[in-house]
């Protein structure tokens, strides 16, 4: 078999947006690459099978689990084929390929290294990848000769993402082998990865050619209108104990080394104290470490020479008080960077390291004062998001009753609260499924219907199991073997046989979708992705291991449309227990704002408008306050309730836009609000320049009034006039002026700094194509800059694909965020008003940094559009201190981190 049968079609017609895909997809196919980024449900299994057929050669799918393995082949035989039977064409065998081979990455690794190929024990995505030793790959060459025989030159990458490092290699030498035309489907790309691995997934799948967005979906009736609410907890009385004596520990050992009279002397036995100019090349590799020691010996009351604030390029220049985090810089010079000149402090060192690691300050040669992984642990498996699950279980039911299908996704099974006796007390100080079914069964007032569904244990309850049995034997499975659990009878333990292990979780999702199931608890590997139950109208995510992409994946099971059902809405609930200890809401609270940044929905904003990051849900600022996360929960029930308003809010966001953008955010830096402070420079200015007038007469005295009525007498003519009109402002603006300057200044900053922001970004876009790393026709190509009502700037580009506005997007960060350590550094100078000098300090962008004739272009741009600049190459030692000058001056560090990546409906 050479090629697919003829007579094959997709029985249903194409959804806008994929059909879009395929009317694009000779294009997209010119770098041998097709890369498709669309949000679970969005139909991307039908799109790649349809590329598949298109391209018509023999093709191997790669799928991250055996679940979604399965879905492909089903897929595929029902849609297209429209047949219940697999062809002997297709295989799920790696070492016995045929024209259509479907595994996973994990088969395919353990095929290349002559493991044994069971797949099934991959239930938890924690498995150890080395499980079965070092990768060797010394079967690489039997598998390939093994498609080479089949002739693939198509392979589907489902979700690459998921490729542990291992894994990587493996591939990228299958790959390199076949030369096929690569078909990379995602729903989140992983952009929480380092450079290095961003680039080997971009490698694998080739640049992003298109992406589909939430909105579109909505709009299109695929995704349902859902929202995401977080339900805070607290730690219990035990936790919070554990929490509260491990910060006084800490306390107490950042006072004792604060004034640790061994860790002085060492220092002010090193050269960089001792002669800071002959130790400039190592000062300047090692900021950090050296402002650390400053800081520290300044926190001592030694007194801080000259020599010093001139290496640091600013004699003003004010040494910030000693903190956790500059306590951790400086014991982790002393204690494992510094080699040489610490030797006879050995003693010391190890006594000192041992008190840390006893207070919990060391893990693993981390040295950390603010977080702590036992801390950290406390609150993200915190037993009190047990009765938040109840809390939130309970609601739902009393709102939907017998329509509710809620799902509820953990990272651990916990069978160690299971037991064969006839009374489960267990008490439980864990969390996972059985902890969880546990809670809900012992309190279940309302006869709520409850099942557990993971890859090795099965509960049903008990007034389910006459439609179970009859779906079974609609698939022809005759022997069940089912069995009361010991302490409720209620429930039945369904045992997996040979027959049924494939088609259990078809069967539990099938009684699930037609209501014998209301509460379904399972693990996030099982359920987390690929499976699919359209009913699902909520969904509890009390997973805490895991990306971000996987939790995305997991948000996907409860937001599909479900067909016959127009009005469903979907509510994802996430759960935080808040460290009451930190006053920003703590580790687990953390967490789950970086996981918000991928989650695009509707903002309970006045305006409701569509946006990721967790600012759109409107919380409160001081959440570590007990009152605080109880007024939050009233609020999150409040409008999780109130669903008809929810499907108003997406229909209201929908029309404010048209395409979802990924653009940089840049704050209004002052806590007050914008419009306020704005407003507050202007009539300021206005006001002193008044003042400085009238105040100017009052003030001169009456005596200087006569003084300069005598003086006027003597004007004879208009040049005399002029004389002393000059000499009369300048003295009124040399006492009272200055504020008006200031003021002033300061209104003309925030009112130019969108214009900035959109001369830069145009200086950016012209190196870009110059680099050869935007290649869209410029014509066709724009920067965007606003401004919206708190004084937020926002940037994007225009036009161009999604891996253009992504490059765009990076690299404008580089140049407006704090600069760190880049290649080359832009001194922006500017003149304020004719004659004051403002100078600021930009990172050129790595991209344009590795050369210096592009940093040379982007430096010519910059003057062309921005102003008067120059370029500095940062690795000689005037470089270096021009480096360390600049990160402590540069303009962008007033807006510390903020600076953020955004996905906006516009």
């Amino acid at each position: 078999m050479t090629e697919y049968p003829k007579e094959i079609k997709f029985k249903y017609s194409w959804r806008k947006y994929q059909q879009r895909v395929l009317d694009d997809l000779q294009d997209h196919l010119t770098d041998g690459h097709l890369h498709v980024i669309a949000p679970p449900g969005s139909g991307k299994t039908v799109l790649g099978l349809e590329v598949a057929i298109r391209l018509n050669k023999p093709t191997l799918i790669l799928a991250p689990t055996i679940a979604i393995r399965n879905q492909w082949i089903q897929r595929f035989c029902e849609l297209f084929l429209q047949t219940a039977q697999t062809p002997e064409w297709i295989s799920r065998d790696i070492r016995n390929p045929k024209f259509m081979t479907v595994v996973t990455y994990q088969g395919l690794h353990a095929a290349c290294n002559n493991w044994r190929a069971d797949e099934e024990e991959f239930e938890n995505e924690e498995t150890d990848e080395n499980r079965n030793g070092k990768s060797t790959n010394l079967n690489l060459d039997n598998i390939v000769s093994g498609l080479k025989s089949q002739n693939i030159k198509t392979i589907v990458v489902d979700e690459a993402h998921h490729l542990k490092n291992e894994w990587w290699q493996t591939l990228t030498k299958v790959k390199e082998q076949l030369k096929p035309m690569i078909v990379g489907l995602t729903a989140t790309p992983p952009y929480d990865v380092t450079a290095t691995e961003w680039q080997r997934y971009i490698d694998l799948n080739g640049p992003v050619d298109t992406e589909i967005s939430v909105p579109e979906l909505v709009i299109e009736g695929d995704l349902c209108p859902h929202q995401d609410y977080v339900y805070f907890t607290l730690p219990t009385e035990q936790e919070n104990q554990s929490i509260v004596d491990f910060r006084q520990n800490i306390e107490k050992i950042f006072q004792e080394i604060k004034n640790d009279g061994t860790i002085i002397e060492a220092i002010e036995q090193h050269p960089i104290w001792q002669n800071p100019t002959d130790q400039l090349d190592w000062i300047y590799n090692n900021l950090s470490y050296y402002s650390a020691c400053l800081i520290f010996l300044q926190s001592n009351e030694k007194e801080i020479p000259e020599i010093h604030l001139e290496v640091i390029g600013n004699k003003k220049f004010k040494i910030p008080e000693l903190d956790y985090e500059w306590i951790e810089t400086l014991l982790d010079f002393y204690l494992y960077k510094e080699k040489e000149h610490f030797k006879t402090f050995e003693e010391h060192k190890k006594t000192l390291e041992n008190r840390l690691r006893r207070y919990g300050a060391i893990e693993r040669r981390q040295i950390s004062f603010s977080h702590n992984k036992r801390v950290t642990g406390f609150l993200t498996s915190s037993i009190s998001k047990l009765n938040g699950i109840k809390e939130i279980v309970d609601f739902e039911y009393k709102k939907l009753g017998k329509d509710l299908r809620l799902v509820i996704l953990s990272d651990y099974i916990r069978k160690e609260f299971y037991t064969s006796s006839s009374e489960n007390n267990f008490e439980h100080n864990k969390i996972g499924v059985i902890p969880i079914f546990e809670k809900l069964r012992r309190e279940n007032t309302d006869n709520k219907k409850i099942a557990v569904l993971t890859g090795s244990m099965i509960i049903i309850p008990l007034s389910a199991y006459p439609a179970f049995e009859a779906k079974a034997a609609h698939l022809g499975i005759t022997q069940i073997n089912s069995s009361p659990i010991p302490f409720d009878s209620n429930y039945l333990l369904i045992s997996q046989t040979e027959q049924l292990k494939h088609d259990i979780v078809h069967l539990v999702t099938q009684i699930f979708q037609q209501g014998e199931i209301e509460i379904l608890i399972g693990t996030k590997s099982l359920l987390g992705e690929g499976w699919d139950a359209p009913a699902i109208n909520s969904l509890i995510l009390a997973s805490f291991v895991g990306s971000f992409v996987l939790s995305n994946q997991m948000r996907g099971r409860a937001i599909r449309s479900q067909n016959g059902n127009s009005s469903k809405t979907g509510n994802i609930w996430h759960l935080a227990c808040i460290d009451p200890t930190s006053p920003t809401g703590g580790d687990d609270f953390d967490l789950l704002k970086r996981r918000f940044r991928s989650f695009v929905g509707v903002s309970f904003k006045e305006e409701p408008g569509i946006e990721n990051g967790i600012g759109r849900l409107n919380l409160s600022e001081n959440i570590h306050h007990k009152e605080e996360t109880e007024k939050n929960n009233v609020k999150m029930f409040s409008y999780a309730g109130d669903r008809e308003s929810l499907k108003q809010r997406w229909k209201t966001a929908l029309e404010t836009g048209v395409t979802l953008i990924e653009e940089i955010k840049i704050p209004f830096p002052e806590e007050k609000e914008y419009k306020a402070v704005k407003s507050m420079y202007l009539n300021k200015t206005i006001g002193n320049l008044l003042a400085t007038l009238g105040s100017g007469l009052v003030a001169f005295g009456l005596e200087s009034l006569q003084g300069l009525g005598r003086a006027a007498r003597n004007i004879k003519t208009i040049q005399d006039f002029y004389i002393f009109l000059a000499i009369f402002g300048a003295i009124g603006m040399a006492i009272f002026g200055r504020l008006t300057f200031k003021t002033l200044r300061l209104y003309f900053t925030y009112r130019d700094i969108s214009k900035d922001i959109q001369q830069i970004g145009d200086a950016l876009l012209n190196s870009l194509i110059k680099a050869g790393v935007i290649k869209s026709d410029s014509s066709k190509l724009k920067i965007e800059t606003s401004v919206d009502n708190w004084g937020a700037v926002y940037c994007h580009l225009e036009g161009g694909t999604t891996f253009d506005k992504s490059t765009f997007i990076n690299a404008l960060q580089e140049v407006i965020a704090p600069i760190d350590n880049p290649r080359y550094v832009i001194i922006r100078k500017n003149r304020f008003l004719l004659f004051a000098k403002q100078k600021d300090y930009h990172s050129v962008p790595e991209i344009l940094g590795r050369n210096k004739n592009l940093a040379e272009y982007f430096q010519n741009q910059w003057e062309r559009l921005v102003g008067g600049c120059d370029l500095i190459f940062t690795r000689t030692i005037d470089g270096r201190k021009l480096l360390l000058k600049s990160r402590v001056k540069s303009l962008a560090a007033q807006f510390d981190e903020k600076i953020e990546h955004v996905n906006k409906w516009r």
